[in-house]
């Protein structure tokens, strides 16, 4: 194992272990209910696909291997995202931090900044349009012989990933919130975006990689794809009606 590798081990580790500590001590507060049990499972699941998509096997194999590195992309960039956003990260802060730092961090995330960046169509362009310039320019080459660009486009790929799945699904604290039409329908061009992607790879693979590897990682890309964004249509759907219903109101996740 690489000193990178290894870094990178122990941050994932570390950051499974606050989230827990976070989750036990605030269910001692007497006014808050016990942090759920599936909480924990997802955050440690969400942590976990994006450790092996940067450590190990699958990470080594993806340089040589567009099968592989699609892997990564949908471990990294979709699924561990999702898994992530379904923990609600930032409400277990909130709740984990005393009134007067919790004011502050509520402050945070209304801010001017945090605002444009979670807005649907801004995440849509960083999460999908990012992916384009990836796979359409010498960036996808760059990437596979400097470690350092390596190392951010991962970096995009998962953060733009859990800003779009947290600007379509709401499940921690949103400043401002968008309508479901208005979020449904910039998810629709944004699955259109990505799906496109994928075919036009299937017909014009990047360079250094045989065209069958690539056109099999372009489907992996599209019915993987699809799998993990049925999983986001269907909390989408579902908060939508749960939102419909007179007086009751029930949590999705």
């Amino acid at each position: 194992m690489s000193i990178a590798d290894f870094v990178l081990l122990l941050i994932f580790s570390l950051m499974v272990g606050l989230y827990i500590t976070a989750g036990i001590s605030s269910s001692k507060k007497p006014h808050l209910k016990n942090w759920p049990i599936y909480r924990y499972l997802l955050w440690t699941a969400g942590i976990a696909s994006a450790a092996v998509s940067v450590i190990g096997p699958l990470a080594e194999q993806s340089h040589d291997n567009f099968v592989m590195h699609m892997i990564v992309h949908l471990l990294l960039g979709m699924l561990a995202p999702l898994l992530l956003v379904l923990s609600a990260p930032f409400t277990l802060v909130l709740r984990s931090l005393d009134r007067a730092k919790a004011r502050k961090a509520a402050a945070l995330l209304k801010s001017t900044l945090v605002r444009y960046i979670s807005h649907p169509v801004t995440a849509s362009f960083l999460n999908i349009g990012g992916l384009w310039i990836l796979y359409t320019t010498e960036l996808f080459h760059l990437m596979h012989q400097h470690f350092f660009i390596h190392a951010l486009v991962h970096f995009h790929l998962f953060l733009a990933g859990y800003v779009f799945t947290a600007a379509m699904i709401y499940v921690d604290p949103v400043s401002h919130r968008f309508s479901y039409l208005y979020r449904g329908v910039v998810f629709i061009f944004a699955l259109a975006g990505h799906q496109i992607l994928a075919k036009y790879l299937y017909g014009h693979p990047p360079l250094h990689f045989p065209l069958q590897d690539v056109q099999a990682g372009a489907k992996l890309m599209y019915y993987g794809g699809d799998a993990i964004d049925l999983v986001i249509i269907y909390i989408f759907f579902r908060q939508w009606y749960q939102s419909a219903r007179p007086r009751r109101q029930v949590s999705v996740i």
